[in-house]
């Protein structure tokens, strides 16, 4: 497990990241991680004690670093955790690569039961599109979107159609 020491940093105008305040992870540590990687992956581990999960590193692009590494962005609650808020603050990072699955929502779960044909088509996905009907059920933020969204899922998984087809499938029918 890498550990390094490193400082926040902020984002100015940068389109859709501007203000965001990340992490540089060092070429040598994501190379350690996962090596040879370029797209995004998920890590564990702490930043300044304060444990992290499910979080992903961003490859930098290379106008923004031209070793090709990579960032971490560091939202509100981690700031909270760790205590520090203000650019320039020094941190001591240590990552472990997460193969943890990520969690499935229990009521697109609960749902598909009902529906063999939904269910077996939901279960022939890839991970990643499985985790876009359950993260777009649980980003839900009132009872009727989500009744709505499980609804939809359902009904387009039953059809056989993946995330982007159920979309499109459910954007004609409004």
């Amino acid at each position: 497990m890498p550990t390094f020491t490193t400082i926040l940093q902020k984002f100015g105008e940068k389109g859709d990241k501007t203000r965001w305040t990340y992490i540089e992870i060092p070429l040598a540590i994501s190379d350690e991680l996962k090596p040879g990687q370029k797209k995004a992956f998920r890590v564990k581990g702490t930043l300044d004690n304060h444990p992290i999960k499910l979080v992903s590193l961003l490859p930098m692009g290379r106008s923004l670093n031209p070793d090709g590494g990579f960032m971490m962005p560091i939202n509100a609650g981690m700031r909270r955790g760790m205590g520090k808020e203000e650019e320039g603050t020094q941190i001591t990072v240590t990552l472990e690569l997460d193969t943890d699955p990520l969690p499935q929502s229990a009521d697109l779960l609960d749902c598909l039961e009902d529906d063999p044909a939904a269910l077996a088509h939901f279960r022939k996905l890839s991970p990643s599109h499985q985790n876009y009907f359950s993260n777009w059920i649980e980003d839900a933020k009132t009872i009727e979107t989500k009744t709505k969204r499980l609804t939809q899922a359902v009904t387009g998984l039953s059809m056989g159609m993946d995330f982007g087809q159920m979309i499109r499938h459910s954007k004609k029918k409004e």
